[in-house]
């Protein structure tokens, strides 16, 4: 018997960057406790590796990566093409409307200046 396995896509994730060069998600990630950085790094991981399971679109081409950990840690990303994921920002549930307008800001502003 012949078993044949299919690579995993593998999805490049960048940070963007504002006009003066800084990341909002690494400003954000920064701010974490070493456990909520711990399970935001496998989240990314688990990106990279093509598993959205834990996605859902949040509106212009955004998604929001939910992670059921402390006050509900959200991944904002936006997706250029089919391999490249480009991480806007981060937060909680409790800011989810606040992160999600910024999170799309980010967005128009990277696909404005690519």
């Amino acid at each position: 018997m012949v078993t044949h396995v299919l690579p995993l896509p593998m999805i490049e994730v960048r940070e963007f960057l504002d006009i003066r060069g800084r990341s909002p998600f690494a400003i954000w990630f920064d701010s974490l406790g070493a456990e909520a950085a711990a399970k935001v790094t496998t989240a990314v991981t688990r990106i990279s590796l093509g598993n959205f399971s834990k996605v859902e679109g949040v509106g212009s081409g955004v998604f929001e990566y939910k992670i059921d950990f402390g006050p509900g840690y959200r991944i904002y990303f936006g997706k250029d093409g089919e391999t490249l994921v480009i991480l806007l920002g981060g937060g909680t549930k409790r800011r989810q409307s606040r992160d999600i307008s910024a999170a799309l800001a980010n967005w128009q502003d990277y696909k404005r200046r690519k």
